[in-house]
């Protein structure tokens, strides 16, 4: 299934999607491939998220907020290399389930982007995410991903302008994301008010589904954004929650994430 079946299914729920976040290797690989099943498979009263985004860990991270760093940083700790990325979205995918990738560039540049989408596509994930990469300066990332066939994955921010809207979502492929507030990754108590108008904004530019960042932490609020977006993304909850309870915590939070998407 492409992410654009994905969105399409949830379309026909006259749903939103849930995204969840983990960093590949958190805090050991086999680890993370446990939290990251839980996190789809959600509770006997609730399921859990139609995707989940795989994180790289990286030791430079621009967006992440503190909970993602540190999560990072774990993992890094624990021996994490690049092909252990590959490892868990394939054990997403032999689960019949949807993976993501949300990197630097960075990696992908050291691993050669051709060879990156290669081997992600060989994964079984079906995209990714590029928080530092602009279309502009995406040219050879274009290239590998069409030649491959990974959706890639551009963000918007409520300053972008109408022009860069447009541009964005024009070279992207799956969904855009757009980060709900300006600043770094985390739970937050409540939504960037700014997000609702950066997807109407973005919509006017594209036809594909749009994807709302940064900040959400309960169904309450993933309610909220599933009013008005396509796909609501939870990241650093979904991390505390494995830190605080382990496999059964990203279960129940993926339940009550669940619950909130199909709220609306």
């Amino acid at each position: 299934m492409s992410l654009h079946e994905v969105f399409a299914a949830c379309r026909d729920e006259d749903r939103a999607a849930l995204i969840g976040y983990l960093p590949a290797g958190y805090p050991t690989v086999s680890d993370s491939k446990e939290l990251l099943a839980g996190m789809l498979g959600g509770t006997d009263e609730a399921p859990g998220c139609d995707i989940v985004e795989v994180g790289v860990p990286y030791s430079d991270p621009v967006i992440d907020g503190p909970t993602i760093q540190a999560a990072g940083d774990t993992a890094l700790r624990a021996g994490f290399r690049i092909r252990d990325l590959f490892d868990v979205v394939s054990s997403v995918a032999d689960a019949g389930r949807h993976a993501v990738v949300m990197t630097y560039w960075n990696p992908v540049h050291q691993y050669g982007p051709a060879a990156f989408a290669r081997d992600l596509k060989a994964a079984g994930g079906l995209g990714v995410i590029t928080p530092d990469l602009v279309p502009d300066e995406a040219e050879e990332w274009m290239t590998a991903t069409d030649e491959h066939g990974v959706d890639r994955i551009f963000l918007v921010a409520p300053s972008s302008t109408e022009q860069r809207l447009a541009m964005t979502a024009k070279a992207s492929s799956g969904f855009v994301y757009a980060t709900s507030v300006m600043g770094v990754t985390g739970a937050r108590a409540t939504v960037g008010d700014k997000a609702e108008s950066l997807v109407r904004r973005t919509r006017a530019h594209t036809d594909l589904p749009i994807g709302v960042g940064l900040g959400v932490r309960s169904g309450e609020q993933a309610a909220e954004v599933a009013k008005f977006a396509d796909g609501v993304i939870v990241g650093s909850a979904f991390i505390n929650r494995a830190e605080q309870e382990g496999v059964s915590g990203v279960r129940a939070l993926a339940a009550e994430l669940g619950r909130g998407v199909r709220s609306r």
